[in-house]
């Protein structure tokens, strides 16, 4: 398999689980937006429908991470030249930074909650040469979740999505 690109780094986003978790704001706005309501007194579609224009307001400008690494593409205002690469290394020493900057939570046991740092750079380096995506999302030691992402572009799975630098 052989993909030619370059690299574009997101985050790191630290936040509660709560707003992680709310997978409504992490989607795009689908390309056909919900019915409008029949009647005032259909307070069901008037809330879908408010509800869609305030996601369609906000996803491509939240610092919230999607749901799919791709879609970061469509937050052009989350894109810059500072953090966008040709070379997995130096996406590697970046991702590296980022997580000793902010390290993972450790179990109460001892035990390991999380794969090794070693094993998490090793992958990298295997799969961004052939324009595979990487997300490293990990609980921190005060209970928040850390996003870190690096998009490969041109997007294998979003191939229709273009370079938000131009």
């Amino acid at each position: 398999m052989s993909w030619t690109g370059h690299f574009h780094g997101y985050g790191p986003w630290i936040g509660s689980p709560d707003q992680y978790h709310r997978e409504g704001d992490r989607r795009p706005v689908h390309p056909d937006p919900p019915a409008p309501p029949v009647s005032d007194d259909d307070k069901v579609a008037v809330r879908v429908q408010q509800r869609y224009r305030e996601v369609a307001a906000e996803f491509a400008t939240s610092e919230l991470p999607p749901m799919m690494s791709g879609h970061w593409l469509m937050k052009r205002g989350r894109t810059s030249a500072e953090r966008t690469w040709d070379d997995s290394a130096v996406v590697l020493d970046w991702l590296t930074r980022q997580f000793l900057d902010h390290p993972p939570m450790e179990r109460e046991d001892g035990r390991q909650a999380y794969v090794d740092l070693d094993t998490k750079r090793a992958y990298v380096l295997d799969v961004l040469p052939v324009g595979v995506d990487v997300s490293w999302v990990y609980y921190n030691r005060s209970g928040g979740i850390v996003s870190l992402n690096v998009v490969c572009c041109p997007n294998r799975h979003h191939p229709g999505l273009t370079c938000p630098l131009g």
